[in-house]
């Protein structure tokens, strides 16, 4: 997941033709706030297993919810409300305008615990009084933004849920964050939540033909710092996994990290792989194109010499709502694409 893990991680096809039959034994599971592996119900036990094998077991479903951004935002998505009140990790920039990964949060009404990495201010946490932590998990068994140093502490606090992020194809996280919305009471059968499944697939069926109509393009997932230019593993971020699996030729770096997620590279051999399209790293943490005029080797990229550079977001919010748009952006931008050699 690019600089995430230069920054953060070194410190620290479920879906297509089936996807209707899927959603459909998500909702048969959830819809009365529960799922394969939670239940709930109303003035009840709760109960949810997580995706590290970890079994919450809480006296009534979780009304104040403590979450990683994304994480927040994706359940917002799917119908949970009110039971959000604190969330940690990129929520505001510094204009004070909502940070793109907190979604359509209503950040204003939310307790912010900590804005960047590092920051989780633990009184902040346990002022919120939380019944339930929610994260992804990028790495086995470590929640993101998480401080290891202070987690013992954190997790004291209130019991946790961790959604797996890495080496697993997109649609199974946004389908294990859906059953943990239904577990917390949301309506997956709303038609919030089906029109933004429909325009999903649609959307899904859009980037397989733009993919196809386009044989032999070579795209290169990256991310940019002041120091390195840093080539993404299809095989670890949850995107590529799944664009790869759409037919997508993506470049596989051949040094990559021992977590997996990229390869570094310092900016005089930005060039080691050969691109047509440049698919970088959008968050506000990498520098964007605007950023890199300083970079000569950056402007003699054939993906940026042809104008064939494209946000991408390695951290994708895990609902139908959160990742629809971002294959369309993508499906629209291989349909004018060329190849560079």
């Amino acid at each position: 997941m690019s600089n995430i893990g230069a920054q953060h991680l070194t410190r620290r096809g479920l879906l297509g033709a089936g996807g209707a039959l899927a959603l459909g034994a998500l909702i048969s599971a959830c819809g009365s706030g529960g799922d394969a592996s939670g239940t709930a119900s109303p003035g009840g036990a709760w109960t949810f297993t997580d995706d590290r094998g970890t079994e919450v077991r809480l006296k009534a479903r979780p009304q104040r919810v403590v979450g990683y951004v994304g994480t927040a935002a994706a359940l917002y998505d799917f119908g949970v409300d009110r039971q959000i009140v604190g969330v940690f990790g990129p929520t505001k920039l510094k204009d004070g305008k909502p940070d793109p990964q907190a979604g359509n949060l209503p950040v204003d009404r939310l307790e912010i615990i900590g804005n960047a990495y590092g920051e989780f201010n633990i009184e902040k946490y346990a002022a919120l009084r939380p019944d339930l932590l929610v994260d992804n998990m990028f790495l086995p068994g470590e929640l993101f933004y998480v401080p290891a140093e202070s987690k013992d502490k954190i997790f004291a606090l209130a019991g946790s849920v961790a959604i797996s992020a890495g080496a697993v194809a997109l649609p199974k996280p946004i389908e294990r964050t859906a059953a943990l919305a239904a577990a917390l009471g949301a309506d997956l059968k709303s038609a919030k939540v089906t029109a933004a499944k429909a325009r999903f697939d649609k959307a899904v069926e859009a980037l397989r033909a733009a993919v196809k109509a386009k044989p032999g393009l070579k795209v290169l997932a990256a991310s940019a710092s002041p120091d390195l230019f840093y080539a993404s593993s299809p095989a670890k971020n949850t995107d590529l996994i799944y664009f790869k699996e759409l037919g997508l030729d993506l470049i596989e770096p051949d040094k990559v990290s021992k977590e997996g997620y990229f390869e570094n590279l310092s900016w005089e051999n930005a060039d080691k792989y050969k691109a047509d399209v440049i698919m970088l790293d959008s968050r506000t943490q990498a520098l964007q194109p605007k950023d890199l005029g300083s970079k000569p080797s950056w402007k003699d990229l054939p993906a940026v010499k042809a104008g064939q550079v494209i946000a991408w977001q390695p951290e994708p919010r895990f609902s139908y709502e959160g990742c629809a748009p971002i294959l369309e952006a993508l499906a629209a931008s291989l349909q004018s694409a060329k190849k560079t050699g």
